[in-house]
């Protein structure tokens, strides 16, 4: 009994915790904001001064507004936390109890592959013939284009053949088509299919011997290299269908070849983040968005939409926003039922983080368009989701201008409200603590180690060059094309791809150099060169990773 009473204290302990604390946080930096912004307005600056502080003043808005994003969401759980600990579920019972499943309506269980390596290939599908739920029907969508002509005909003709007789000793269904619209345009035209739309360029091959009585009432998806648990099915298709307005239900991506290689434990470690908080706060407040895979669709709510996005290369970001706006309702299962390989080199996961971020920022434009026009459509609560969510790839931009403002006042003394850093000081190291101590515990609470969530912030400042560029072209309209991420080892880039990171970090070095000779020779404003220098220092450190990740591969 006494035991009980103290787990019952430790309990209510940690849940004030994770309401203080992130309110705090947020005090904190409101604050900071609104002294800052205050002192810009009244401040007597040159022009150029004027323009430098403004980028900057800028650059720390958006770092606090999407840090007290994340906050909010914690406050969130903490509060949803608190009312089930009321109700006697536990400390863990962060999740509503699954309702019982009584019936089993037809699955369709799907993946669309891009010239996947055939072992990957073959590790998804052989999950996919091992999931126990009962009427389950198994796809492989083969979107290999087969008619490049940069490809070899019989290479491609052997990776056909090899793909039809994996399918076949299988028992998974294979569906091809006319190639158009990428991932997006493979999983319409299944839809289709499964309508009994038949178009011309439609292949299937019932190899699973399905009768298909009657039409799927629910899609599955997962990327090729995802491999679900053996009871994946169950849970969602018991909450899709107690909620009929539920138009799909998102679960967390797990990587597995994090042990031996950097790139991918950090890029883990990065979903993970995401995957947490952030993913449960937003199906709190109805505002979940699909990740693309690892996801049930209820196939009407599909088919009112119009199927998926195609204008977009992140065609679940994109069709999230329509589920939402025609009235479905959308949610987060933080149950890990699923795992796949991550990015296993700098190479490969920028152009996964290319493509999310092009596609991500594309889709700001229209959504800004979209509250303009129809601010009604959305809670505001959503739209605020959205807006996170949709800006958050701009974090490039802000990167460049925090990491080159400290090294331009070291060099020109420019702008000049840099002398007088105590003000800034007051301000912002109680918001930068309680930051710190509010993302570090409330993720430790989740079991993750502070160093590792270091290699997840590492690998975000390195790839800067990368989310600005995506950034610039999707605000100019650009939307790309759509591109699998590689697989089959890490090899290093040459230092010629990576010269944007290598010149801040050479800049850097020499600032801090400058800013040791300032406060030797010239000592005055010594806080303002020390402070400035430190930052320059900070830079530098996360710059310097990059060399850690250009050598992904580790012994085991």
């Amino acid at each position: 009994m006494k035991d009980m009473k103290t787990n019952q204290r430790y309990t209510s302990l940690k849940t004030v915790l994770l309401t203080v604390l992130p309110a705090a946080a947020i005090f904190f930096a409101l604050t900071y904001l609104f002294i800052r912004t205050i002192l810009f307005i009244i401040s007597d600056y040159f022009w150029y001064e004027k323009l430098i502080a403004f980028f900057l003043l800028a650059a720390e808005m958006f770092i606090m507004i999407h840090g007290s994003g994340y906050f909010l969401e914690v406050l969130s759980v903490a509060r949803k936390q608190k009312r089930l600990t009321e109700l006697n579920t536990g400390e863990k019972g962060l999740e509503e109890p699954i309702p019982p499943l009584t019936d089993y309506p037809p699955v369709a269980i799907i993946v669309s592959s891009y010239k996947e390596p055939l072992e990957v290939v073959e590790n998804t599908i052989t999950c996919f013939y091992n999931l126990t739920y009962p009427n389950k029907h198994l796809y492989f969508l083969d979107d290999t284009r087969y008619d490049l002509p940069n490809d070899d005909p019989e290479k491609m003709e052997l990776y056909k053949k090899q793909i039809d007789e994996l399918c076949q000793r299988i028992g998974v269904n294979l569906f091809r088509r006319r190639w158009h619209g990428a991932k997006a345009g493979m999983i319409n035209d299944f839809l289709d299919f499964v309508s009994v739309k038949q178009r011309e360029g439609f292949e299937f091959y019932n190899y699973a011997n399905d009768d298909r009585a009657e039409k799927e009432k629910y899609i599955i998806v997962f990327d090729a290299d995802m491999n679900p648990f053996p009871d994946f099915v169950e849970p969602l298709i018991a909450i899709m269908e107690a909620h009929p307005k539920l138009a799909f239900i998102q679960t967390p991506q797990y990587y597995t070849n994090f042990e031996t290689n950097r790139v991918s434990r950090a890029a883990g470690l990065q979903q993970a983040i995401f995957y947490e908080y952030i993913c449960e706060g937003k199906s709190m407040k109805d505002a979940m968005f699909c990740c693309g895979t690892n996801v049930i669709f209820r196939r009407e709510a599909l088919m009112d939409v119009g199927g998926f996005d195609e204008s977009s290369v992140t065609e679940d970001f994109a069709t999230s926003l329509k589920f939402h706006f025609n009235g479905w309702s959308s949610a987060y299962l933080n149950k890990v039922a699923a795992f796949g390989m991550g990015p296993e080199d700098l190479g490969g996961y920028f152009k996964q983080q290319f493509r999310w971020a092009l596609g991500t920022v594309g889709l700001f434009r229209q959504i800004v368009k979209y509250f303009f026009l129809h601010p009604l459509k959305l809670s505001f609560a959503k739209w605020w989701e959205y807006f996170l969510s949709s800006t958050h790839y701009f974090v490039g931009l802000v990167f460049l201008i925090t990491a080159t403002c400290p090294m331009i006042y070291i060099f020109f003394n420019v702008p000049t409200y840099f002398a007088k850093p105590e003000i800034y000081i007051i301000f912002f190291l109680p918001y930068i603590v309680a930051t710190f101590v509010t993302f570090y515990w409330t993720l430790g609470k989740r079991n993750y180690y502070a160093r590792d969530l270091v290699l997840g912030q590492l690998l975000i400042a390195v790839t800067f060059p990368v989310y600005i560029k995506a950034s610039i072209l999707a605000v100019l309209g650009v939307k790309g094309t759509f591109g699998i991420t590689p697989k089959g080892g890490g090899t290093a880039l040459p230092l010629t791809a990576l010269w944007p990171q290598l010149a801040l970090l050479i800049l850097n070095f020499a600032a801090i150099i400058w800013g040791i000779n300032r406060f030797i020779y010239e000592r005055d404003p010594v806080a303002a060169i020390l402070v400035n220098t430190f930052w320059c220092l900070y830079h530098f450190v996360l710059l310097s990773s990059i060399f850690y990740f250009n050598n992904p591969e580790e012994n085991k």
